[in-house]
């Protein structure tokens, strides 16, 4: 505020200035990497119980689960793969696992399970995240 008042604006057009800039700060682009320890930033880290009710999809081989917009999916019967949910094409949230891949469901963005891209519009790829297995908690860390 006391930057826009010594660049002369006074007033009305002080208050327009400054709000017309808080409400687009406030605006969510899911394309941008959010403050670290924040769900899809670099700083990810958290633990699931395998044995709560919330997530026993992930007890089954080829089954997924989106946690804090990271999609967790059981690739085998002691691995887990993790990426974020935000598709690398058009930055939507729609990434699925499907058929041992990784998948977006808006227009076909196909990723590995370590979040490379596949196919043309998966030419970017996606963030991958760390995810580890002791005994029923799942670790899912950057």
């Amino acid at each position: 505020m006391e930057f826009l008042k010594s660049m002369g604006f006074k007033g009305a057009s002080l208050l327009a200035v400054y709000c017309g800039a808080s409400a687009m700060s406030s605006c969510i682009n899911e394309a941008g990497d959010p403050p670290a320890g924040t769900p899809g930033s670099g700083g990810v880290d958290f633990t699931l119980d395998l044995s709560d009710s919330a997530n026993t999809k992930l007890l089954n081989v080829g089954s997924y689960l989106v946690v804090n917009k990271i999609v967790i999916a059981r690739v085998s019967a002691d691995a887990f793969a993790a990426v974020t949910q935000v598709c690398s094409h058009e930055n939507k949230s729609k990434v699925i696992y499907k058929n041992d891949e990784f998948y977006c469901t808006e227009h076909g963005a196909r990723y590995t399970l370590e979040g490379k891209g596949l196919n043309s519009e998966g030419k970017k790829g996606i963030k991958a995240y760390n995810a580890e297995l002791a005994g029923t908690s799942l670790h899912v860390f950057a």
